[in-house]
């Protein structure tokens, strides 16, 4: 019997269960039993460079975004722009060092690629770092859902109605809109809400700008530092938000053309676009508050600011857009590591598809609802997990699958790169266990929005008296 193309897969990796995409696996036991009729069909549903570039750039663009005024104030703005960009520049290798090693490798999945290049060891590693870093990214989209969400409803409605209730809105927002799109098969389905999503955050950057200049808060003692002791937190936060690698092979074998060549057009736009959206949000946020930055620079504009909350909602549509892309990750991941021990055949029926995707929901559903301060995850979360799978994992991989001596002058990039990721690691674990109320929670408004709370009770909408207490604010 002629072996098919998923047991040549598994013979080329070292009697690894190829982890490819499912969506890909049916098309081509499809395509094999009809002619490629159905093969055809699918290609219709794969998503070309612009819509490929649309998902990586969203995926990037999620959360830790409005976490990057946060960075500027640890690093320094000067300093925090530098490393901004420099960790954009090894996003964009890294990306294309995935897609070579698994060339080299013959996998198409980020487990594939280290269980092909560092064993068994790597391959649990890396299932833990990528499971938990989009499981607890939808935990946290959820907390920023209920949190902006409830404040804005406050606002316009009560604190006692029940759209003001956090726990009411992050179960309906689930029920009704994550779940379904989570449901998807195919990740090339989400090019549109993607669109939308990068989208409605240029309306987000707008609103952020417009109260640059009419929000006047006293600069706070060395606001304009070029750089800062904790700028090894900010290395957490800032890779953090540009981590995608988790999704790039999912991206990568959705596309029409799923080529080396075409992957490093996706990642040069993707990562382009997204340097752009960060530095003008991370500049604007930071410039606004300088030394009053919090973790979320949302939670700086008062409750009684409408402009600010409707930067809120527009916030609270692109993290219900993103949500759905990290569920698709952690099922994946799930789906690997069951196939790759034998407890399940691939492909996946749509039953255990189902099951996985309403236990993922159900739990980040949970655990959101325990907890409404997420400050610190933004550092821990991002050296830990963010740095691992952007600095050091693919790094590694392409140094021990690359022919030649691992000093030769094709993997000096690589070994630099991971170096620097080791010692991020090591650097930032210690800078937050030495100054762990860096990361403390802010549940209260600052002083300046306490000010404001009491004048808006005569003038609730009034620009001008939000301006004036802005500005004798200190």
């Amino acid at each position: 019997m002629a072996e098919s193309p998923t047991e040549k897969t598994h013979i080329a990796s070292n009697e690894m269960t190829p982890v490819a995409t499912h969506d890909t696996a049916q098309l081509v036991e499809k395509g094999a039993e009809a002619g490629g009729e159905d093969l055809a069909k699918g290609q219709e549903d794969r998503s070309g460079i612009p819509g490929a570039s649309f998902n990586v750039a969203n995926s990037i663009l999620g959360s830790g975004i409005i976490g990057l005024p946060y960075a500027m104030k640890k690093a320094g703005l000067p300093f925090g722009i530098l490393l901004l960009m420099l960790i954009a520049g090894v996003t964009d290798y890294s990306l294309l060092l995935l897609i070579r090693g698994g060339e080299l490798s013959g996998t198409d999945t980020y487990q594939g690629l280290v269980q092909a290049a560092l064993g068994s060891p790597g391959f649990y590693f890396l299932s833990f770092i990528q499971f938990a870093y989009p499981f607890v990214a939808m935990v946290g989209y959820n907390v920023i859902i209920g949190d902006t969400l409830t404040k804005v409803f406050e606002r316009i409605l009560s604190a006692d109605h029940v759209l003001a209730n956090r726990y009411f809105i992050i179960s309906i927002i689930t029920v009704l809109i994550s779940l379904p799109f989570s449901l998807y098969r195919n990740v090339s389905k989400l090019v549109k809400v993607a669109v939308v999503s990068i989208a409605l955050l240029g309306v987000l950057i707008v609103i952020i700008y417009i109260r640059v200049g009419t929000l006047h808060i006293p600069d706070t003692e060395g606001a304009w530092n070029f750089a800062n002791f904790q700028f090894t937190e900010s290395i957490g936060i800032i890779t953090f938000a540009y981590i995608c690698h988790h999704n790039s092979f999912l991206v990568y074998t959705s596309m029409e053309t799923p080529t080396p060549h075409s992957w490093s057009k996706v990642t040069h736009i993707a990562v382009l676009l997204a340097t752009i959206l960060s530095c003008l949000v991370g500049i604007g946020g930071y410039v606004t508050f300088t030394g009053y930055t919090q973790g979320d620079v949302l939670q700086n504009y008062c409750h009684v600011d409408d402009l600010a909350n409707v930067a809120r909602v527009v916030f609270a549509v692109t993290i219900v857009c993103t949500y759905p892309l990290e569920c698709f990750v952690c099922r994946e991941v799930l789906e690997n590591f069951i196939v790759h021990h034998g407890w399940a055949s691939s492909p996946q029926p749509m039953t255990r598809h189902l099951i996985l995707t309403l236990v993922l929901v159900g739990l980040t559903l949970g655990l959101s609802m325990s907890t409404s301060c997420l400050g610190i995850v933004l550092s821990i979360n991002g050296i830990i997990a963010a740095v691992p799978l952007v600095f050091i994992l693919p790094t590694l991989c392409y140094i021990r699958l690359k022919e030649g001596h691992w000093y030769s002058r094709e993997k000096i990039p690589s070994i630099l790169i991971c170096g620097f990721g080791f010692l991020v690691c090591i650097f930032g674990i210690v800078t937050i266990c030495i100054d762990p109320s860096s990361s403390r929670c802010h549940s209260k408004d600052l002083d300046y929005c306490v000010a404001l709370n009491m004048s808006s009770e005569v003038q609730p909408t009034g620009m001008s008296v939000m301006t004036e207490m802005y500005a004798t604010a200190t």
